[in-house]
């Protein structure tokens, strides 16, 4: 029986055909840059103070000196979340008394932001932060924040479920309904010939054919095939616990998972993190976004060329290995340390983009769709865990580059050991799945050991 690579060997590679699905699949991932990544500045929390009411009878200097210093990420500057005491500075105003040489502020009690914030315009003229009602603990807790990422994230996720469990029964035509291009992209016909719909896929394959400018063979299938096709299909019924149905296999899903989940905890933690960055956060922004052009292109180039393993974890190495190195900087040099950021963005970026080849190549037909899909949704949770490691930046701002760039560097190890994929045909069944390295050979010495105490059986044993 032919493999699918085989039936369709008359299409070519890279006929229009391909390059238009190619493309039509391109342009339907754009929305996502919006709509991931607006909440960088949707959600913005400019510097903010607490307000004073209109009723405080106080004087410019003790207006001034209302707010207590601290240090935040690093760095000194008004209190967020606290005010002195505002009965006491009415009683010292109405004194006369100066702030700093009559009365020593350090001393002074504090109290909450009762009335409310004072947001600076500086940068941004209306944010959801600025606009949108918060209790205290809210702001300054950065729940607000944390909530609306929470809940955009969980909604991404649900529908990476959603799409991991609808694909087993529909494939991608379900997921591509409702969209301006689902009347162009057709199903997968490989898809659709592990479901036994051959018809189908028969008429997409010829209309590749028309399209590419080739004569299609007057029979793509035989009754022979579909008769062998139809009785393996019944014998493999594709659930989502098939992911863990082996030990090989489950080994494989769980390390794919936290290669997904911790790939994007750097990647969207870097991204989340550049309205901190020192300068303009529209230009570091605007740099975070360009720098993933030459990312893509240096991914396309490595899965071309070299092994899959090495390639994604030769750019987790480097962009985890860079954003370690950024604790190392000295503080005057802003420059630099920007410079290190987009790097390593540039690093695990590209790791990034090859993990959706790479996946899709480790799994069989009848699983593939809901592997990918349950790897992105493993995803969307590092999605949603990111935003609290940009957060730790208030209390020392070299620890969300040191969270994840050792996170960065462990899943690159552990994907040293993940089964190589490249220049191997994609698998069909669970059969044809690599195995994790070091499984085959503990196999193999368990064969050898267990015929080895087999013919040792067999010698202690005499013939009455």
């Amino acid at each position: 029986m032919r493999d699918y690579d085989e039936l369709i060997s008359f299409l070519g590679e890279w006929g229009p055909f391909q390059r238009l699905i190619f493309f039509l699949l391109s342009a339907s991932i754009v929305p996502n840059g919006f709509t991931g990544l607006s909440i960088v500045f949707l959600a913005g929390a400019p510097e903010h103070r607490c307000r004073l009411p209109p009723s405080a009878n106080l004087s410019r200097e003790w207006l001034n000196a209302s707010i207590p210093r601290e240090v935040q990420g690093g760095r000194e500057g008004p209190s967020r979340c606290r005010r002195y005491r505002l009965e006491s500075l009415a009683n010292f105003s109405a004194l006369g008394l100066q702030p700093g040489r009559d009365v020593d502020l350090s001393q002074l009690e504090q109290e909450k932001c009762l009335d409310g914030w004072e947001y600076s315009r500086e940068l941004y003229l209306s944010t959801i932060v600025t606009e949108v009602w918060q209790k205290e603990y809210s702001l300054c807790n950065h729940g607000s924040a944390d909530w609306l990422q929470f809940c955009a994230d969980l909604l991404y996720q649900l529908g990476d479920v959603h799409s991991a469990v609808s694909y087993s029964w529909h494939g991608t035509d379900l997921e591509l309904r409702g969209g301006l291009h689902s009347g162009v992209i057709p199903e997968s016909p490989r898809w659709l010939i592990s479901q036994g719909r051959f018809k189908e896929a028969e008429i997409i394959i010829r209309k590749a054919a028309k399209t590419n400018g080739i004569v299609a063979p007057a029979m793509l299938f035989d009754s022979t095939e579909m008769q062998d096709m139809k009785l393996q299909q019944q014998q493999q019924k594709a659930y989502i616990l098939d992911l863990f149905r082996t030990r090989n296999i489950a080994v494989i899903t769980v390390m794919s998972l936290l290669l997904w989940m911790l790939t994007s905890i750097g990647y969207f933690g870097l991204s989340l993190n550049t309205p901190n960055l020192h300068g303009n956060v529209f230009i570091n922004c605007f740099l975070s976004a360009i720098i993933e052009v030459p990312a893509y292109v240096i991914a396309w180039l490595l899965l071309r060329t070299l092994p899959r393993r090495y390639s994604i974890s030769g750019t987790l190495f480097l962009g985890g290995g860079v954003v370690l190195f950024i604790q190392l900087v000295p503080t005057d040099f802003h420059i630099l340390s920007v410079f290190l950021v987009m790097l390593g963005k540039f690093g695990i970026t590209s790791a990034f983009s090859m993990l959706y080849v790479y996946t899709s190549e480790i799994y069989p037909t009848i699983v593939r769709n809901m592997a990918v899909g349950a790897t992105s949704m493993s995803s969307r949770v590092g999605s949603i865990i990111a935003p609290y490691f940009v957060y730790l930046g208030a209390y020392d701002r070299y620890l969300p580059y040191i969270l994840m760039g050792s996170l960065t560097v462990l899943i690159g190890i552990l994907t040293l050991f993940l089964p190589e994929s490249y220049g191997n045909p994609l698998p069909e069944t669970f059969d044809q799945m690599l195995k994790v390295k070091g499984f085959r050979n503990r196999q193999h010495t368990n064969h050898v050991r267990s015929s080895k105490e087999t013919e040792d059986s067999k010698t202690q044993i005499t013939p009455l």
